[in-house]
């Protein structure tokens, strides 16, 4: 058997049943391969992400998605959805989070209350399991988007307790001697910020893309979808200033697209004169309205200190 088919045999894009291509022993249908993920109207998504996205969606692997903070990594889970017209299930991550929480949790001291009240409901224990996130995706009658967000909050082996459920995409539920497998292998999105680093074993398990910083020409697309009609100068001339405030040396937290959107949204409210924006001054070093793009007093600091110097220097 060639490689290549034998790969796809071990490991199968979609469920048994499903018609095969003729003169192909390829077990996907029509169906999948037509699932191509081109970006919405919405969301302006380059073509190495398309692509990463669509290679994952094929091999049904999770994807993995890291990037500075503010890039889009979560909203990009919300918009496959959308361009799949398929469902979305959102699994928050938290530093307290626990694998088993995304399978089931049972609630063993509500139903020892209720058995000590006498209340019917203790005589089926399904009354006591909470579904979790992976359950509902696992369940759900159409073809879900999973979004496993900020898996790096949570402890370094919460990874590790998924690499069984995500290779097998089922789960056994103890306490009433059932197995929970998935109807069709869901769509999973999981984000990192990349504050930990995650295991060798779980990394194998996935398709990985970094979202690199959207140079100039494509944060104008990004502008131009959430303020059509926007001036262009104003645009240009705030440019110019971000991307200037994110090369200054020694900056704590770099602005991201998201605070640049938040800066122009701004700036027009404050119907803030192009005069100002224009001003090369260097004993003003800090932008107008910084704190949408400065976060921490830090990086404040820092600007502060260097319109002192060009003020020392003049």
């Amino acid at each position: 058997m060639p490689r290549a088919v034998y790969f796809l045999h071990k490991y199968p894009l979609a469920s048994a049943n499903s018609r095969a291509y003729p003169g192909l022993n390829l077990p996907f249908t029509s169906k999948e391969m037509s699932m191509r993920f081109k970006g919405t109207q919405s969301y302006v998504a380059t073509d190495d992400l398309k692509v990463a996205v669509n290679a994952a969606a094929t091999l049904r692997r999770p994807l993995l998605v890291k990037g500075e903070p503010g890039t889009g990594k979560t909203v990009l889970a919300e918009e496959v959805a959308k361009a799949l017209n398929a469902p979305l299930i959102t699994w928050n991550i938290k530093s307290t989070t626990k694998a088993h929480q995304g399978l089931y949790e049972y609630d063993a001291v509500a139903r020892l209350r209720d058995g000590q009240l006498g209340d019917e409901r203790v005589h089926d224990i399904r009354n006591y399991i909470k579904k979790g996130k992976l359950w509902e995706a696992f369940e759900s009658p159409q073809l879900p988007v999973l979004l496993i967000d900020e898996i790096d909050k949570a402890d370094i082996e919460f990874p590790n307790d998924l690499l069984q459920e995500i290779d097998r995409m089922s789960f056994d539920v103890y306490e009433t001697q059932e197995t929970i497998a998935a109807k069709e292998r869901p769509i999973v999105v999981i984000t990192s910020n990349n504050e930990k680093e995650l295991p060798d074993a779980f990394l194998r398990r996935c398709f990985f893309h970094y979202i690199k910083f959207p140079d100039r020409e494509t944060m104008l697309s990004i502008i131009d979808v959430h303020f059509p009609g926007i001036q262009k100068i104003l645009v240009s001339k705030a440019l110019d200033i971000f991307y200037e405030v994110r090369d200054v040396p020694g900056l704590k937290k770099k602005p991201s697209t998201s605070e640049l959107l938040d800066w122009l949204k701004l700036l027009l409210a404050e119907d803030m004169p192009l005069d100002v924006l224009q001003n090369k001054d260097p004993t003003k070093a800090i932008p107008p309205l910084h704190g949408a793009l400065l976060k921490n007093e830090q990086d404040v600091m820092l600007f502060e200190r260097l319109a002192f110097m060009a003020r020392r220097q003049s």
